[in-house]
């Protein structure tokens, strides 16, 4: 357990538990609890941010891989306070990062051109969704929609809860990365990232997947094609419960 806290900073008793479940470790949630608290691993939590308030609109849940696509960007620094800027690309269904373009400026055409290559490798989405940035509303973006029949969706303005999946995505890459290592430069921070990337959408296990991997799940929508009754599904209960015989 304290390998895996010393790895992981921000997991918490439960993808702890998880973790230790794959390795033939398995407990019950109080035990697990229990040692947790006593070996000092307590995740201290981080203040959020102050966000805009709005009624939430409602959007239908992605059924299948490539039915829609979320984009977002973030930002960091490197050196000597140099920053950068992060493009984010999610599929909203199996909860996988397909890209993390790191770079000092990000335009609409190199948008384009990023998800040109994104639809080489997985496929052309529905639709794509993302907030009203300048990049996201330019000449290049409408144009490619277009050409591509893609329908691109923009939240209302200061409504981020809209775009929830890769909202919630930013906060797991910034707790678990952003905020944890200290970038050299620009080769160094996306090599941290394509890491922490692989790592996510491989190792890191998800609650909405039912503790599976993106990866897992994707490929048990793929097999199904695209139906996969109850592949995904969430345990009954937000409680841990772990699979197998007690310690």
């Amino acid at each position: 357990m304290n390998k895996i806290a010393e790895k992981r900073h921000r997991f918490g008793y439960r993808r702890i538990g998880v973790m230790l479940e794959r390795v033939g470790m398995v407990m019950n949630e109080k035990k697990l609890y229990r040692i947790y608290r006593e070996e000092g691993l307590s995740v201290r939590r981080r203040r959020g941010r102050k966000r805009a308030r709005g009624s939430r609109t409602l959007m239908p849940v992605p059924l299948r891989p490539n039915q829609r696509w979320s984009l977002d960007f973030l930002s960091d620094t490197f050196g000597a306070c140099r920053k950068f800027r992060i493009l984010a690309v999610n599929d909203d269904c199996c909860r996988e990062n397909l890209g993390l373009i790191a770079d000092t400026s990000i335009s609409g055409a190199r948008v384009a051109r990023e998800l040109d290559a994104l639809v080489r490798v997985y496929g052309k989405p529905d639709c794509i969704v993302s907030d009203n940035g300048t990049e996201f509303t330019s000449k290049a973006i409408l144009k490619w929609a277009n050409d591509n029949g893609v329908e691109w969706h923009c939240i209302d303005p200061g409504k981020p809860q809209q775009n929830g999946y890769i909202e919630s995505f930013n906060g797991s890459l910034r707790d678990e990365c952003l905020n944890e290592e200290i970038f050299d430069s620009l080769a160094d921070a996306r090599r941290q990232l394509a890491l922490w990337r692989c790592d996510y959408n491989n190792v890191r296990p998800h609650s909405s997947l039912g503790n599976k991997t993106p990866s897992d799940a994707r490929r048990a929508l793929e097999l199904s094609d695209g139906t996969a009754p109850g592949a995904l599904a969430t345990p009954e209960t937000d409680a841990y419960q772990p699979q197998g015989l007690s310690l």
